[in-house]
């Protein structure tokens, strides 16, 4: 029998697989592993725009459960948080799922087989929910649960309707309209929600039609279902064979374009904004090219603690060579990625660096076709044309031709470092992006002009190199006001004079936030754009041997799992130690300063969860106070790899997290001793 503990943690499982996987949620088919209903992908109709399965809930709550993340949630130091999380997941996902007269805790108690849910597009261009759950072995618990959904509802002061020539099984719920969710668009909508209950089968959405259907069809699945799509078809028949029948795989598939129109026009902002409509920029520019994305996601299997393979659909347009710059019409031409036979890290990365990622990327044909893109985004053409030229002709610019003395100069890697120094604070993390320059001295040349011009970068030596640093203003004196008998005397200069300077100032306070402390110089084969100059130094100083990443056992081993998966050329290859990667997040997380840190993800987090106003810090959402000392639990967290191997369908994507071996941990132990400490705005 569990023990309290292990039921204690089941409702953050879902959770903690969604965190595991992050960026790397992907599809296969697979076989049913229980005889409630065929494949749900066969069920839900070829609108259905995003969908999530899990093929054997039970199989996977047992991988889990086997899987570090399992083994970091069923850790003694972590219960106090683990509780205090849990009820704050409970009471989130209660205010999400309340509309469907669900919660967290009712979606571990029922499956017996798979669970899937999808959004649909249906009429007027709004999606539709729908949960499927086979509840085979649990029907029991299904029925207890539509009893609790009926009464859920009726404290809502939802009121049952009738439904014309509706099967018996689907009973309908209409609610009261909701007074604080008020639109800036479109009329009111009917809140609705439908459930059925059948046999070995439950069905749940806010949409009686789409349960109706779903229902009807639940014993042979429908002739215009999801899996007949030709995205789909080329999802699963990349990823499925990379997946044993035991791998109780979670699968998802979204069609990224169609999904976000449709989820626009279904929540419409509760405030009219203002600015581009960046949905629809990327659908005129030619990104609705990619008509797919999917994959699947397993825990341990083949030694791998999870384990990810993906593809991006994205077909060239028809009569289109797929080798060929013209494969996709507008903006959408950047989405070029060559493959090269090897991807590694050079040998100044640094050993002991948290993070590395290298991506080949046709750097001429993105420029060619950024001018519509930027036009589009700015609502004005010839924008783009204007600047190039400005850039070249103005007597107080740099006077550079951009294509001819900066883009034909550079190679098509771009690589990125990410690290941290001690102690951990708001301002720790460190990032260092790098170009290939294939004519360095014509690149540092031209850069040299372009930050002479630039008033905010001053020219530093960092041991005979030169470079620029970005100058933080964040500590400038204030302006002297001097009041004088019978009032303040305006300065003229201070008006329209300085109005245009304070514009730009703005701008480029914009432009720098997330790297407010850059430093830049053109070395070792490449223009290097660093977060901090401390780190640019680190780089500076790096040699071939014992001290490069390149030569680490863990970067071996990663390499040598993604060998087995994809061993043709790549255009991505990446590779993390997640301790050093999560470290930050985690300590300014125990601080409560998360939404202080100005890392690029807190600024994302900002970003997505903030109010919106400039300047203003979030509220931390979750208490992390009870977090226990993060040497407690760093050896739960081991070492991860992606690549990516582009192909005339799309990009096909390959992800992996491998535990911590003993010689890994010894090497952690001594790099930790090597590492910088004192963080600085330098």
């Amino acid at each position: 029998m569990p023990g309290p503990h292990h039921a204690r943690r089941r409702p953050l499982r879902l959770l903690a697989v969604a965190a595991a996987v992050h960026v790397s949620l992907v599809v296969a088919a697979g076989a049913t592993f229980a005889a409630g209903f065929p494949a749900s992908e066969t069920i839900f109709p070829a609108t259905t725009r995003a969908w999530i399965s899990i093929s054997d809930f039970r199989g996977l709550q047992e991988r889990f459960d086997a899987s570090p993340y399992g083994q970091l949630i069923a850790d003694p130091a972590m219960k106090t948080f683990i509780d205090h999380l849990r009820e704050q997941v409970s009471k989130n996902g209660k205010q999400r799922l309340a509309k469907l007269g669900l919660t967290l805790e009712d979606l571990e108690k029922v499956p017996g087989g798979e669970l899937a849910a999808g959004a649909i597009e249906i009429e007027g261009g709004r999606l539709a929910t729908l949960v499927l759950v086979d509840t085979t072995g649990h029907e029991a618990e299904a029925k207890e649960l539509v009893e609790r959904i009926s009464g859920r509802l009726l404290e809502q002061k939802a009121v049952k309707v009738t439904v014309p020539n509706a099967p018996p099984q689907l009973t309908v719920y209409e609610l009261p309209a909701d007074p604080n969710d008020v639109r800036s668009e479109g009329p009111a909508r009917q809140r609705r929600v439908a459930f059925a209950l059948a046999s070995q089968a439950l069905l749940v959405g806010d949409d009686a039609l789409q349960v109706g259907q779903a229902l009807s069809v639940l014993a042979q699945g429908r002739k215009d279902n999801l899996s007949t799509l030709e995205a789909y078809v080329a999802v699963k028949e990349q990823c499925a064979s990379q997946v044993p029948a035991t791998a109780a795989p979670l699968r998802w598939f979204v069609d990224p374009m169609k999904f976000a129109v449709a989820y626009r026009t279904s929540n419409p902002p509760r405030e009219k904004r203002k600015g581009p409509d960046y949905v629809a920029i990327l659908s005129r520019q030619g990104f609705d090219a990619i008509k797919g994305a999917g994959g699947v996601v397993v825990l341990g299997d083949g030694g791998h603690a999870l384990r990810h393979h993906s593809l991006v659909y994205a077909p060239p347009l028809p009569g289109r060579d797929p080798d060929s710059v013209e494969r996709f019409d507008l903006a959408a031409r950047m989405l070029r990625f060559p493959n090269a036979a090897s991807l590694a890290p050079p040998a100044w990365v640094p050993r002991d660096v948290s993070g590395w990622a290298a991506m080949q990327w046709d750097v001429k044909t993105a420029f060619e076709s950024a001018e519509s893109l930027v036009d589009d985004i700015v609502g004005d053409k010839g924008v783009f044309d204007d600047v190039i030229a400005s850039l070249k002709e103005d007597p107080d610019g740099p006077q550079i031709d951009v294509e001819k003395d900066l883009v034909a100069c550079l190679g098509q890697r771009i690589s990125v470092i990410t690290d941290h120094v001690d102690p951990i604070g708001t301002d720790c993390e460190r990032l260092v992006i790098a170009m290939e320059a294939v004519d360095e001295a014509s690149v540092a040349a031209t850069i040299a002009k372009v930050m002479e011009a630039d008033s905010d970068m001053q020219k530093i030596d960092i041991n005979g190199q030169a470079a620029w640093e970005l100058i933080d203003h964040s500590m400038a004196l204030p302006k002297l006001e001097v009041e004088t008998p019978g009032g303040a005397v305006p300065h003229v200069d201070h008006d329209e004079q300085d109005e245009a300077h304070r514009r730009r100032q703005r701008l480029r306070e914009k432009d720098e936030k997330l790297l407010p402390h850059s430093t830049v110089t053109v070395a070792k084969g490449h223009l290097l754009i660093a977060s901090h100059r401390d780190i640019l130094e680190r780089v500076l100083a790096a040699e071939e041997g014992p001290a490069s990443l390149a030569s680490s056992s863990d970067l071996t081993a990663v390499q040598a799992e993604l060998g087995k998966f994809v061993t043709a050329g790549t255009s991505a290859r990446g590779f993390g130690r997640d301790d050093k990667s999560i470290r930050p997040a985690y300590d300014m997380l125990r601080q409560g300063a998360m939404p202080k840190s100005k890392s690029l993800f807190a600024q994302l987090l900002n970003d997505m969860l903030g109010d919106g106003k400039p300047g203003s810090v979030r509220e931390q959402r979750i208490d992390g106070s009870t977090l226990p000392e993060f040497e407690l639990v760093r050896k739960y967290f081991g070492i991860s790899g992606l690549a990516m191997e582009s192909r005339s369908q799309g990009w096909y994507v390959v992800g992996l997290s491998l535990p911590r071996s003993p010689q890994q941990g010894q090497e952690e132990e001594q790099e930790v001793a090597r590492r910088p400490a004192e963080p600085s705005n330098r």
